[in-house]
């Protein structure tokens, strides 16, 4: 598991949680405003994971399943990286990224490409 930190085309900073195959698990559903605030924030999300709330609903697009992560406040802190056909598959994997958020709050610089 890797965490890449991208920046859109405002400037703004977010973070992508990418799996050993390359596939993206979750993304970041806020911006920040430099580096060093997107990476905290996801150590942050890890660190404070049984303080956050979260769940699967429709895609705003329709057709499809996505879950988010919220904080206390209501914000959006991490979604899934695609749209799933089943709710079941999508239910499974908010489960799988809640379930790994204590770990990856200790993985260290690998995490972050940084060996």
């Amino acid at each position: 598991m890797r965490c890449q930190i991208d920046i859109n085309g405002e400037g703004g900073f977010g973070w992508r949680l990418v799996a050993s195959n390359g596939r993206s698990v979750a993304v970041s559903l806020t911006s920040h405003d430099t580096h060093d605030h997107c990476r905290e924030a996801f150590l942050r999300l890890c660190k404070r994971h049984d303080h956050m709330a979260g769940g699967v609903q429709h895609s705003i697009e329709g057709g499809g399943w996505v879950w988010a992560v919220w904080d206390t406040s209501g914000s959006h802190l991490a979604g899934s990286a695609r749209t799933y056909e089943r709710h079941a598959t999508c239910r499974s994997s908010y489960e799988r990224f809640r379930a790994m958020l204590p770990e990856l709050a200790y993985s260290g610089p690998e995490l972050w490409g940084e060996t």
